[in-house]
């Protein structure tokens, strides 16, 4: 591969020809961490466990929940130090395994077992760039490269002792750090936005849907009703799994329901042939789709409303309430409320494999105001859930736009300095 001028091709790939290139080896001292006793755990020195690593890029501290009581010099022995780097030593998957998280807190504290401590053997890595910099492709391309394990992925001291790091100038590190920095400033502001505004779409969906706060105009008693006198039942057929990537078509499939759906429908997750919707149950815009089948009693019955005026389609185990004289959306969100859930839970049949049917979701009560309140608390609701969607998308643009930072930054194809 042709190299483009002012770039060089070294072990770990084609970087600027003034960075320089050196091995874990050199840049570190490995040790392994500390195997407590179990009575030893939960109380005194916060500890870094696996999960850290993978979890974080930087740590300071108050996001290590572990703790574990040492003796002095014990905890001495294996101290995290500002600007010490940890590893985790296995993990489920190669993915994972062997992720960096920089130090940079000032609180004691002392890292576990299935943690490697790298210290530092000089300055030529800015502490809070090295917690960017190794977690970066060329790295982790090499540390999945020589993982090892069958039944879960290991690696150890003497492994990663051979990843090759690509090394700038401190001056290129520190302007990368700060640049990386203020991505994950920005990051960590919309997550904070996100958890406020899905607290206040929570504590809404408490108030308005039980009727403890009123939205203005609005007076009179709930009348409860017997969801099977809400409209009439029929059930989805049809749609192997090997046929859900068959077509053009929209369908739902019942562990979609658990995994891809909140309340309505907001997107599609599955595609059938002509062919394959012939043999699945068509939906109306307003349907209840509820998942007839589960692991566990708690979730049996999870529900979400269809509201789009398109062609689509149910997949077998899924239990389809046609609704008259509801609010469809309002039903979305109140079928899956936790006094509703508790009901379905109580009607869930097996142990390994939890059913529902039409006859127990039939005898669901549930209280409801008349169908103008219903519309206007479900377009509270939604209109908060618009607000949270376009929060994500905006968190996802900002994730990826720093992931092509990285790419650029942490390779040297821009340069900041």
């Amino acid at each position: 591969m042709e190299v483009r001028p002012g770039y060089k091709q070294t072990e770990a790939g084609v970087f600027s020809e003034d960075w320089i290139t050196e091995s874990f080896g050199k840049l570190f001292a490995f040790s392994n961490g500390v195997n407590a006793d179990k009575r030893a755990y939960g109380q005194g020195l916060r500890f870094v466990n696996v999960l850290e690593p993978i979890t974080y890029s930087h740590l300071y501290g108050p996001e290590i929940p572990g703790r574990v009581s040492l003796p002095d010099s014990v905890a001495a022995a294996y101290a995290v130090k500002n600007g010490d780097v940890l590893f985790n030593r296995t993990s489920e998957t190669d993915a994972d395994l062997g992720l960096a998280a920089t130090y940079l807190g000032t609180e004691n504290v002392v890292f576990g077992g299935f943690v490697i401590r790298g210290r530092p053997t000089d300055e030529r890595l800015d502490p809070t760039y090295s917690g960017y910099a190794l977690r970066a492709p060329a790295i982790r391309s090499q540390i999945i490269r020589i993982g090892q394990g069958a039944i879960r992925s290991n690696i150890g001291q003497q492994n990663l002792k051979l990843v090759i790091a690509p090394i700038p100038p401190k001056a290129e590190q520190r302007a990368i750090a700060s640049a990386l920095s203020d991505v994950d400033g920005l990051l960590g502001g919309l997550d904070r936005l996100i958890a406020k505004n899905r607290d206040l779409k929570q504590a809404a969906m408490q108030q308005l849907l039980t009727g403890q706060t009123r939205l203005p105009g609005f007076r009179g008693e709930w009348e409860v009703k017997r969801l099977g006198k809400l409209g009439t039942f029929l059930k989805g057929s049809g749609v192997k799994k090997d046929e859900a990537r068959s077509g053009v078509l929209p369908c739902i499939r019942y562990g979609e329901i658990y995994t891809h759906h909140n309340d309505y429908v907001r997107a599609f997750n599955s595609w059938i042939s002509r062919e394959v919707a012939e043999t699945a149950t068509p939906l109306r815009s307003g349907d209840i789709l509820f998942a007839g089948s589960g692991e566990t009693k708690e979730e049996i019955g999870k529900c979400v409303a269809f509201v789009d005026d398109v062609e689509a389609y149910a997949g077998g185990d899924i239990v389809i309430l046609r609704p008259s004289g509801v609010d469809s959306l309002f039903l979305g969100y109140l079928l899956n409320t936790p006094p509703v859930a508790s009901q379905k839970a109580s009607q869930g049949q097996g142990d390994a494999v939890v059913h529902i049917g039409t006859n127990a979701l039939a005898s669901i009560n549930l209280s409801l105001p008349r169908l103008d309140e219903q519309s206007a608390i479900a377009e509270v609701l939604s209109d908060m859930d618009a607000e949270l969607a376009a929060l994500e998308a905006r968190r996802d643009k900002t994730r990826a736009l720093k992931q092509a930072m990285m790419q650029e930054l942490l390779t040297g194809r821009t340069r900041l300095v």
